[in-house]
């Protein structure tokens, strides 16, 4: 072979070498060229609105997309923004801080002799019933037959009567003894009756539903509306409820928290053996069964701090399962239920989804109203068909 020959034969071997290499190259950026119209859709149907470019045009399209994406992500940053539930708000502004007790509210007050200060509509109407009716009532029998058992003593003893009377019918007196003590019931009942139907009225159907479960021998609530969000409450040790500034076996670690200003559907049940939720100063006590759901209404009137115990003798530690429920205005509720990791009721699943957009589709749906403000709803802006790019190629779809 002569030296022509092998020259040739050498340059179409390094000819198709370089070939293979810039194959190969144009294989590697192929991905990274087909994802960026998805990062700046807005480019190409701007290039879609205006005729045919020239060369010098051509050189100004970076500056046409980074236009376009810039305007893309405001919008989709203020569309993100308008997404966010308001009740989400206080969590970025501080999020949920215990509240303290205060003293004397929610809780045994030394020397008390009398049901707690109530602080739910039904227990201000029992605890008017007990102060209103039930004690002056009760008062005034207990003196009357505390008087007529004195004056027997008095006036019919042995020494003043040697004779005794025989009367063995009265009419007058067995009409009064017979007719007084069913008034009397009569109006113990119609308050009483009122106060059973407020108890056992069921829950509005939007009310928040929180479920309390008694174990052997601790609580724990479950918020079925707030994506499954589950606390599970123990007792303190005295020492550390007195340091945090709670009574002592009243103080838990993680609280029941509720909403104060609006009806909660309270459900109850065992996991174990028979257990009873109750809070006095909420006039509120309804029994955890195993096996079944026992449901009632729950209104707190006042932010604060209530507590309560089992009231259901349930093993060797029934004095240690203590109550502590902290009701806080809405906004701090929704503070704590996000705080737990849990999800807002009123959040509905495609505001959500709204509110935290993919990286690449939020942009995209934002940027197509911005790309082309004066053309309206054309089929280039809304992604009808691909524009041609400068070198009358489509563009790839995003």
């Amino acid at each position: 072979m002569s030296r022509a020959e092998n020259t040739r034969s050498f340059t179409r071997t390094l000819t198709g070498g370089f070939r293979k290499l810039a194959l190969a190259a144009v294989l590697v950026a192929a991905p990274a060229m087909a994802q960026a119209p998805a990062a700046a859709p807005a480019a190409p149907a701007a290039a879609a609105s205006a005729p045919a470019i020239s060369a010098p045009g051509a050189a100004r399209a970076p500056d046409v997309v980074t236009r376009a994406t810039d305007t893309a992500a405001g919008a989709s940053a203020g569309a993100a923004t308008a997404a966010v539930p308001a009740a989400a708000v206080p969590a970025a502004g501080g999020g949920y801080t215990p509240m303290a007790p205060t003293a004397g509210k929610g809780q045994p007050v030394d020397g008390g002799w009398t049901f707690q200060d109530q602080y739910s509509p039904i227990g201000e109407y029992a605890l008017w019933m007990h102060d209103a009716i039930l004690v002056p009532l009760i008062t005034v029998i207990s003196l009357f037959v505390l008087i007529l058992l004195l004056v027997v003593m008095v006036r019919f003893r042995r020494g003043r009567n040697q004779t005794p009377s025989k009367t063995t019918h009265n009419a007058m007196i067995e009409v009064v003894w017979t007719l007084l003590p069913v008034l009397i019931l009569v109006g113990v009942a119609v308050p009483s009756i009122k106060l059973l139907a407020k108890q056992y009225k069921p829950a509005p159907a939007n009310a928040l539903t929180v479920k309390a479960t008694g174990n052997q021998w601790f609580w724990s609530y479950s918020y079925p509306d707030n994506g499954g969000l589950e606390i599970v409450s123990n007792m303190l040790p005295d020492e550390e409820a007195i340091k945090r500034g709670e009574p002592a076996q009243l103080g838990v670690d993680n609280r029941m928290v509720l909403p104060v200003g609006e009806p909660i559907r309270l459900q109850t049940t065992g996991a174990d053996v028979i257990h009873s939720f109750a809070v006095p100063s909420l006039w509120f006590k309804l029994d955890a069964v195993p096996g079944r759901i026992n449901e009632k209404v729950l209104f707190i009137k006042e932010p604060g701090v209530y507590y309560g115990q089992c009231s259901e003798l349930c093993g060797a530690r029934h004095g240690y399962m203590p109550i502590a429920i902290e009701a806080l205005p809405r906004p701090q509720f929704d503070a704590w239920v996000l705080a737990k990791g849990g999800s807002l009721k009123s959040a509905k699943p495609a505001e959500a989804a709204a509110a935290v957009p993919a990286p690449a589709a939020a942009p995209a749906a934002a940027a197509s109203p911005a790309a082309s403000p004066t053309s309206g709803a054309s089929p280039a802006a809304a992604g009808a068909s691909p524009a041609p790019t400068a070198s009358g190629a489509p563009a790839p779809a995003a």
